[in-house]
């Protein structure tokens, strides 16, 4: 009796542990390939159809890389307030 309620009490946890860690990593990576998918996207979005505007070698080349990092880092914040609401509303 003593084995089966340390079983009970310890393995059976872990197991249900373990299935929610698999579905938050995945959940995890999935986000990640998405903002990511979508940095890029508006990356190849500024540098084809801006027509000349961030060609050259001036500063203003930089102009898609920035407008895709901004966007990424707007996803992210907004990801972020997300999961604080969603934290707020389990307590």
């Amino acid at each position: 009796m003593l084995v089966r309620y340390a079983k009970q009490e310890t393995i059976e946890p872990l197991g249900t542990l373990a299935k929610y860690l698999a579905f938050g990593l995945a959940g995890a990576l999935l986000v990640f390939l998405g903002v990511l998918f979508i940095g890029l996207a508006v990356l190849r979005l500024l540098q084809s159809e801006t027509g000349t505007v961030f060609d050259g070698q001036s500063f203003a080349s930089m102009g898609p890389y920035a407008g895709s990092i901004a966007v990424m880092g707007v996803l992210v914040l907004l990801l972020a307030r997300a999961m604080s609401k969603a934290t707020r509303a389990v307590r």
